[in-house]
């Protein structure tokens, strides 16, 4: 059984362009705050599927290459444990920051937070690549 990596890396080329197009706008001198805000939004949001894909496909790679055993009912640091024990990841702590990052957007009430967890978003992304460059590598 082959791992599909297709929509994983579709959603990072969206995260990607969502970072892009919100820098350059925010670089820009007339920078409207709401549509920056609009914008950030949309990072966070593709900031959340990403996330959900990685962890997935870290656990699919781990029961088809491991053993199904090996992440049956762990909890998440568990999983990033394992897979940094087969080298699919090399931070286990900074994948648990975007997982808490990720379980505080269903919380964005706060600017702070919503700053924070864009500010999280802008950092997965060269950790989420390097997963799925670890995982194409280990098909």
């Amino acid at each position: 059984m082959e791992l599909n990596l297709n929509e994983l890396k579709k959603a990072l080329a969206a995260l990607q362009r969502a970072i892009k197009v919100t820098k350059k706008i925010e670089a820009g001198s007339a920078a409207d705050p709401a549509e920056i805000e609009t914008l950030r939004a949309g990072v966070i949001q593709a900031f959340e599927f990403s996330y959900e894909l990685c962890w997935k496909m870290l656990k699919r790679w781990l029961e088809i290459n491991v053993s199904p055993d090996i992440v049956a009912g762990v909890v998440r640091i568990e999983l990033f444990r394992r897979g940094a024990e087969n080298l699919l990841i090399d931070d286990v702590l900074k994948w648990m920051e975007f997982h808490d990052a990720r379980n505080k957007t269903s919380h964005l009430y706060a600017r702070e937070t919503a700053e924070a967890v864009y500010q999280k978003a802008v950092e997965f992304l060269p950790y989420a690549q390097a997963l799925l460059e670890s995982l194409e590598k280990r098909r």
